[in-house]
Formats: C-alpha cells, sequence, structure tokens
C-alpha cells in the first residue's frame, strides 16, 4: 500500500466568504457519501480542511535568524482548501477516489504520493 494526499484546490475567495446553504448542502451530501465509503474502504487515514491563503504565516531560517511572514507562499488564484490521506494498493486506486471527490465537490483534486 503507498500513501498519496488528495488536495483539494479551491478558488481563492474574500476573507470571510463562505458559500450559501442552498449552494453548500448537496455538495456536503455528496462528500459524506465519498467519506463514509472510502473510510469503509480501510484506505482512508486522515482527512481535514484548510482556512484561506489569507490566515497563513510563512517561517523561514535565514542568515542565523527565524523570519515570519504574512499571507501566503506564493500568491494565485487557488489554494488548497483541504485534503486527505490515502492508503491505496496503487495510483490508479488513489486517482479513483480523487475522481469520485472531484465530482461529489465540483473541484479539482491534486494527487501526490509521499516520499518514501
Amino acid at each position: 500500500m503507498t500513501q498519496y494526499v488528495l488536495n483539494v484546490i479551491e478558488p481563492v475567495m474574500e476573507p470571510g466568504f463562505t458559500p450559501p446553504p442552498e449552494f453548500l448542502e448537496p455538495i456536503m451530501r455528496k462528500l459524506a457519501i465519498v467519506n463514509d465509503e472510502l473510510q469503509a474502504s480501510g484506505q482512508w487515514v486522515f482527512a481535514g480542511g484548510l482556512t484561506g491563503p489569507d490566515a497563513t504565516t510563512v517561517v523561514r531560517h535565514q542568515d542565523g535568524e527565524t523570519l515570519m511572514t504574512d499571507g501566503p507562499y506564493v500568491e494565485g488564484k487557488e489554494h488548497v482548501g483541504g485534503f486527505t490521506i490515502v492508503d491505496t494498493p496503487d495510483l490508479d486506486a488513489a486517482l479513483e477516489w480523487a475522481g469520485r471527490y472531484a465530482e461529489a465537490i465540483g473541484l479539482a483534486i491534486e494527487v501526490r504520493p509521499f516520499r518514501h
């Protein structure tokens, strides 16, 4: 088995913006079905949602000092808004789960294996 992270790629929104319930509720129902099936398969490891890039702090160590900068590491129109870690037999299985998530939530899913 190999672990993969399935990153949900979201558009950057205004700070504090939340889509209305009539938009989110059907997505959350579909997402719950995929999550339940993934957990039942034994391939689910961990999942979580992230705040927007406006809540980011970047920490660097340079010239003997630790430097902190507010804001995203990279400016962009999209960001990682959440992730699911899976432990699947192979890349094809991870891509299958990513496709199910993409269909359920209508957003792009980035699939990336963990280094060994």
